[in-house]
C-alpha cells in the first residue's frame, strides 16, 4: 500500500521564497505541495477548501503577522506549523511567542543569501516537514544544514567507565527535549519549588533563541532559569539551558558540579546534544543523576539515557499521549533506556520525589 503524501501550505509574501520553499520540497517523493500564499488571508481562503498536513509559514507578513495567524490557526484547526523566518537578536521573542502559540518548529531564513541558505537547508527542510505532519497538535488556548554524518557523542568526549565508583554528592537533573519542549519544559519548571535540585536541560534550539527562552520561563517560575555560561558551578533550585548551536556537558571538581560549554561537531545531528548531556552525567555523576528525555523528534538522548541507567542513574521518559512528537522518547523506551514512563503532568512530581529520597539516604 503506497502512504500518502504529506500536503504542505507554504505562507509567505516572497514569491522568491515561495517558490525556492516548493521547488526544495517538491524534491521529496513523500512531499506534495498543496499550494501557496503571499499572505495569511490567501491562506485562510484556501484553508476554508482543503486542509494541508503541515503549513510553513513566515512571520513577517503584510496585513497579518504570521504569530497572529499561528494563535488562529491553533484555535480553530490545529494543524502542524514550521516557522520559516528570519532569525535574529531582535526577533527572538517572536521565535519564542511562535512555539507557544503551538508551532511545532523553527527553521531559519537568514536575511542574507536567503536562496543559497534555504537550499543549503534543504534537507533540514524536508525532515522537518515529515515530522511535523506526525506531530500531535492541539487546540491552543491561553497559557499561564546539509546531511551531515550522524555522529554519537563520541565525537565530543569518550564513552563513560563502568565499574568506576562515584561519592554521594547532590542530587542533579539532567533533561533533553526537542519539538514541543518549550511548552513541556514550562509545564515542568513552573511546577517545581525553589528547593528542587540543579538542572541541566538541553533543548534544541538555534544560537540566539535560548537567553530569551530562559529569560521568559525564569519571569514564571519559582525557580531560577537562566542560559548556561562556561565554569559555572551547579546551584539548587536553578535550572540551566544550553546555549544554542554549543554543547553542555556536566562535570565535577571533587563533589561539586559545574558545567561546561564547548564547540564540536553535532552529535545525532543536534548541537546541543542530549546524548552528549546524557554521557557526561553518567560519567560524573552517576547514581547522584535523574535522566529525563521529553518530546521531540529523532533519536538524541537515547544513548546517552541509556548510558546512564547502565551507570546506576534514575531514568524517566515522557509517554506518548502528552508527546507533541514521540520520537525521541520512543527511541529511549525501546533501546530500554527508560526506567519509567510517566505522563508531563507527572514529571515534576518524579524529580521531586527522587530527590527527597536521595535526601533521606544521605542522613540515614
Amino acid at each position: 500500500m503506497v502512504e500518502p503524501k504529506c500536503r504542505v501550505l507554504i505562507v509567505d509574501d516572497s514569491a522568491s521564497v515561495r517558490q525556492i520553499l516548493s521547488t526544495i520540497l517538491s524534491e521529496d517523493p513523500e512531499i506534495e505541495i498543496m499550494g501557496t500564499a503571499s499572505d495569511p488571508f490567501a491562506a485562510a481562503r484556501r484553508l476554508q477548501n482543503e486542509l494541508p498536513d503541515v503549513i510553513l509559514l513566515d512571520i513577517a507578513m503584510p496585513r497579518m503577522d504570521g504569530i497572529t495567524f499561528l494563535r488562529k490557526i491553533m484555535a480553530q484547526h490545529p494543524i502542524p506549523v514550521i516557522i520559516c523566518s528570519s532569525l535574529t537578536e531582535d526577533g527572538s521573542e517572536q521565535m519564542l511567542e511562535a512555539l507557544e502559540a503551538g508551532a511545532v518548529d523553527i527553521v531559519p531564513k537568514p536575511r542574507i543569501d536567503t536562496r543559497q541558505a534555504l537550499f543549503e537547508s534543504s534537507a533540514r527542510l524536508r525532515e522537518a516537514v515529515k515530522a511535523a505532519a506526525r506531530a500531535r497538535v492541539r487546540p491552543r488556548p491561553g497559557r499561564r544544514s546539509l546531511v551531515e554524518k550522524k555522529l554519537t557523542a563520541d565525537a565530543i568526549m569518550p564513552p563513560p567507565l563502568a565499574g568506576r565508583s562515584r561519592p554521594v554528592t547532590e542530587r542533579i537533573v539532567c533533561i533533553g527535549a526537542s519539538t514541543g519542549g518549550t511548552e513541556a519544559l514550562a509545564d515542568v519548571l513552573e511546577s517545581l519549588p525553589p528547593h528542587c535540585p540543579g538542572i541541566l536541560i538541553v533543548q534544541h534550539m538555534p544560537q540566539g533563541f535560548t537567553a530569551a527562552f530562559a529569560r521568559r520561563l525564569n519571569g514564571t517560575c519559582q525557580i531560577q532559569v537562566k542560559e548556561a555560561e562556561d565554569g559555572e558551578a551547579v546551584q539548587s533550585g536553578c535550572a540551566y539551558i544550553a546555549p544554542g548551536s554549543k554543547h553542555m556537558l556536566l562535570q565535577r571538581s571533587g563533589l561539586r558540579y559545574h558545567i561546561a560549554i564547548k564547540d564540536g561537531p553535532p552529535v545525532s545531528r543536534h548541537r546541543p546534544s542530549a546524548d552528549v548531556l546524557f554521557r557526561s552525567a553518567a560519567q560524573f555523576a552517576g547514581a547522584n543523576a535523574l535522566g529525563i528525555i521529553m518530546t521531540g523528534m529523532g533519536d538524541d538522548g537515547a544513548r546517552g539515557l541509556l548510558e546512564m541507567r547502565k551507570l546506576g542513574a534514575a531514568t524517566r521518559a515522557q509517554d506518548e499521549e502528552s508527546c507533541v512528537v514521540f520520537g525521541m522518547p520512543k527511541e529511549a523506551i525501546a533501546r530500554g533506556a527508560a526506567e519509567k514512563v510517566v505522563p508531563l503532568r507527572q514529571i515534576p512530581r518524579e524529580i521531586m520525589l527522587w530527590h527527597q529520597a536521595g535526601q533521606a539516604a544521605m542522613t540515614d
